[in-house]
């Protein structure tokens, strides 16, 4: 079974950066799509950066384009996720996912492996 850990969360203030990792272990997995997301309090779970490996395509969500920056290192089947300029808006659990899809938009998608979460609080 595919385990997706990740870690970097914190507590920053806003302008500030963080970095987030995804760390795959066992099972055997493609990695074809792999994908960040967020969940903040009350509200529901939003797609902020997918990369696809084979291809090199990469999407952001409006909300952090430019600010975000994903990427991946294939030996070390890590995920990571560049955060600058953070806002307090930003605040949420950062999940990252793999195998599967996520439309451009974000607004559908179907992945099989998902972690556990890291929290990012940005305060004001």
């Amino acid at each position: 079974q595919v385990q997706l850990v990740e870690s970097g969360g914190g507590s920053v203030q806003a302008g500030g950066s963080l970095r987030l990792s995804c760390t795959a272990s066992g099972g055997t997995y493609t990695a074809n799509c792999m994908a960040w997301f967020r969940q903040a309090p009350g509200k529901e779970r939003e797609g902020v950066a997918t990369i696809y490996p084979g291809s090199g395509a990469i999407y952001y969500a409006d909300s952090v384009r430019g600010r975000f920056n994903i990427s991946r290192d294939n030996t070390q089947k890590t995920l990571y996720l560049q955060m600058n300029s953070l806002r307090p808006e930003d605040t949420g659990m950062y999940y990252c996912a793999s195998d599967g899809w996520v439309a451009e938009d974000f607004q559908q998608y179907l992945l099989r492996y998902w972690g556990q979460g890291t929290q990012v609080t940005v305060s004001s």
